[in-house]
C-alpha cells in the first residue's frame, strides 16, 4: 500500500483555533474516522497502511493540554456549555473545513466517530446525538462520567464496543452502554481482549474496528 499523508491546520472558531490533524490516504477514501484526540489517533493512518487496511480518511481533533479541560469538552456532564461549544466546532466547523478544502464528503454510513476513555464518552455523545451525521461509533474503554440514559432517543448508529478484562472498570462501562444501546434496539459489537487500560491495545483493535464500518 502506497503511504498517505498528514495535513495539520489550526481552525479558529473555537477556544482562539484548535489544530486538526488529518491523515489522507494516497487511494480514494471509502471510510472516514472523526477522533478526539487528534494529535495522537490521527497518525494511526500508519497502523492501517501496515496491514492493508480500508482506505480511510481519519481526522483527528486536537484535544486540549489542560485535563480538566479536555474532560469538560469530551464528557456533557462535566461543563455543558464547554461541551456544546466544543460539539459545534467538532460537528459543524471540522466536517466543513474536510469538505470546502479537501474535498471529503463521504456518507453516514460510511462515517465514523470513534474515542477511547474520555474519547469514547465524546464519541458516544456525538454518536447519539448525531446518527445522521456519524453513522457508526466505535468507543474504547468508555470512562464512566457520561452514562446512558434511561431512554435513548432514535435512531441511533451502529455501534462497535471495545475493552479489556483487565480494565474492570472501564469492562464494566461498556457493558452499561451495551446493555442500554440494545434495550434500545441498537446494532452493537462487542470485542473484549486481555489487556489493560492503554493507548496500544486501542491502537493495535483498530484495524479491525475499520473493517467493521464497511456496510455488508
Amino acid at each position: 500500500m502506497t503511504a498517505g499523508t498528514f495535513l495539520t491546520e489550526t481552525l479558529p472558531g473555537y477556544d482562539g483555533g484548535r489544530q486538526v490533524t488529518v491523515y489522507v490516504p494516497a487511494d480514494p477514501p471509502r471510510l472516514v474516522v472523526f477522533a478526539g484526540d487528534g494529535q495522537t489517533i490521527s497518525r494511526w493512518g500508519s497502523v492501517l497502511e501496515t496491514v492493508g487496511a480500508l482506505s480511510t480518511v481519519i481526522v483527528g481533533v486536537h484535544g486540549s493540554d489542560d485535563e480538566s479541560l479536555r474532560l469538560s469538552e469530551y464528557s456533557p456532564v462535566f461543563d455543558a456549555d464547554r461541551f456544546a461549544a466544543h460539539e459545534e466546532f467538532f460537528v459543524n466547523d471540522v466536517r466543513g473545513w474536510l469538505s470546502s478544502h479537501l474535498g471529503v464528503a463521504i456518507p453516514a454510513a460510511r462515517t465514523a466517530v470513534f474515542g477511547y476513555s474520555a474519547g469514547a464518552e465524546l464519541a458516544l455523545a456525538l454518536g447519539i446525538r448525531h446518527p445522521e451525521i456519524f453513522g457508526a461509533v466505535i468507543a474504547g474503554s468508555p470512562g464512566g462520567g457520561y452514562k446512558p440514559k434511561d431512554v435513548l432517543p432514535e435512531p441511533l448508529p451502529r455501534f462497535y464496543l471495545f475493552a479489556g478484562t483487565l480494565e474492570p472498570f472501564f469492562q464494566e462501562n461498556m457493558t452499561r452502554w451495551a446493555d442500554a444501546l440494545r434495550d434500545s434496539g441498537a446494532d452493537v459489537t462487542i470485542n473484549e481482549r486481555e489487556l489493560a487500560h492503554g493507548a496500544h491495545a486501542w491502537r493495535a483493535e483498530f484495524p479491525c474496528m475499520v473493517s467493521w464500518m464497511l456496510p455488508e
